[in-house]
């Protein structure tokens, strides 16, 4: 079942189009990620989808809403966490959430909220007092107090420091096991791997392909690439004779071979036959960035 039906959304600035002809459908249960680079008109989307700008064109319903037309329908079964929300610094973390709650006519305990996202020890706490990854947690809390359907998160996890990020992270799955659907909008490709059900790749405004992770990246193909120093000479053409291999190429002492299939253990076996050791050798598959690079033309930046 579709939560969310996008179709041909445009969205226009006095200098540039923002949105052009974006579709995408969420069904319910899941994490929709929207990913792309800075400016791809990911955030504009999202907040068309959430009421929070009127499209130029095109038609979406959120649970069978209108949310341009339908704002209080839309506010009991959507929560967001948007880029760019704030809070006063001496606000106190359980002042937002009781503030928030009394917004909406049947709200989430907050107390049990507030143990839930990890913050029971910050109920006191100041806004202005809290880390980066606190106050995304505190947000995560503000976007659910409604006890919605679905949640919008757009680029939840920018400025947080790796172990933050992660613990974000599990918040988030957290969330989606609890029976929320999940709209998540970022540019960091390890999160999108780890956390998305489906993806949609938003370059220029446009969405480029939409899929699962896996089959974004199948689309690039099955390659693999070895990169490895050899602990002495050894020719091109003896890796290239193999039929594994499509490419070899030198950056320094390290050398980069490219192919398909058992590729590591047919090199290995061609390097040992030169009595060849290859040193830091490491296994690259094909990622997200390939995708987008193959689908888009440029790199996810």
């Amino acid at each position: 079942m579709n939560v969310i039906e996008v179709e041909n959304l445009h969205k226009r600035y006095p200098n540039h189009v923002a949105v052009h002809d974006v579709s995408f459908e969420v069904s319910e249960g899941e994490i929709f990620g929207i990913l792309g680079p800075n400016g791809a008109g990911k955030t504009t989307t999202v907040e068309c989808v959430s009421g929070l700008r009127v499209p130029d064109g095109g038609t979406i319903r959120v649970a069978g809403i209108d949310p341009h037309r339908e704002r209080d329908g839309l506010r009991r079964v959507l929560g967001a966490q948007l880029q760019s929300s704030a809070l006063p610094e001496k606000i106190r973390v359980w002042e937002a959430l009781d503030l928030y709650a009394s917004f909406y006519p049947d709200p989430a305990d907050w107390q049990e909220l507030l143990e839930r996202v990890g913050l029971g020890a910050k109920r006191d706490t100041m806004f202005g007092k809290l880390s980066g990854g606190q106050r995304q947690r505190l947000s995560v809390a503000l976007a659910l107090v409604g006890k919605p359907r679905i949640a919008v998160l757009d680029e939840l996890t920018t400025g947080l420091d790796p172990q933050a990020r992660r613990d974000t992270w599990e918040l988030v799955e957290q969330v989606r096991d609890s029976g929320v659907t999940i709209v998540l909008v970022t540019h960091f490709m390890e999160e999108a791997e780890r956390l998305c059900d489906r993806i949609a790749l938003i370059d220029a405004g446009r969405v480029a392909a939409t899929d699962s992770p896996a089959g974004l990246v199948a689309r690039v193909g099955g390659e693999q690439r070895l990169r490895f120093r050899p602990s002495g000479p050894v020719s091109d053409a003896v890796l290239l004779a193999l039929p594994e291999v499509t490419d070899v190429s030198r950056s320094g002492r390290q050398m980069v071979v490219t192919g398909n299939g058992n590729l590591a253990h047919v090199v290995t076996l061609a390097l040992a036959g030169q009595q060849v050791i290859p040193a830091d050798l490491r296994i690259e598959q094909a990622t997200l960035d390939d995708a987008f690079l193959a689908l888009t033309g440029r790199k996810l930046v």
